[in-house]
């Protein structure tokens, strides 16, 4: 029997997983230093809450960057979800935390980093959230084109 036939959306996230893995690997494995020019905007959105809203700026800061793990790790979700749309969403799921675990044990050997409990939280979050999204809109958009398609009766 012929292997199912690889669809278009699987081919398309296979590719995109590869610069985004790249971009990940450059953002929590370069030094601090370099890598705080992308990573800064979380630090610039917290420190623009404190003055205006008043908010204390380690509390906006801790906010803002558990936010942007989870966006980090939202495409990851997505992207091994549409490349692989027959494995089990737990696997997944434990594919982003073994991920996110794995860049906090490396960041352990690197000086200018400081690996944390809550980024594995919020980069699985992310995980949980890309997955589940993308099965959400897919299932949206198979019992859409059900009700569109007309139906004959006898």
């Amino acid at each position: 029997m012929p292997a199912p036939r690889t669809s278009t959306l699987e081919m398309l996230a296979r590719t995109l997983l590869v610069p985004y893995a790249l971009g990940v690997a450059l953002i929590v494995w370069l030094p601090a230093s370099v890598a705080g020019r992308v990573t800064g905007l979380a630090y610039r959105i917290a420190r623009f809450f404190s003055e205006n809203f008043g908010v204390p700026l380690t509390t906006s800061y801790a906010v803002f960057e558990f936010l942007a793990n989870i966006a980090l790790f939202v495409p990851f979700g997505l992207l091994v979800a549409a490349a692989w749309p027959r494995m089990n969403q737990w696997l997944v799921i434990l594919l982003g935390y073994a991920s996110s675990a794995t860049i906090e044990l490396v960041q352990t050997l690197l000086p200018s980093r400081y690996p944390t409990i809550s980024d594995v939280i919020a980069n699985t979050l992310g995980t949980v959230i890309g997955c589940l999204g993308l099965h959400a809109v897919l299932k949206i958009s198979v019992a859409g084109r059900r009700l569109r398609t007309p139906t004959v009766e006898a």
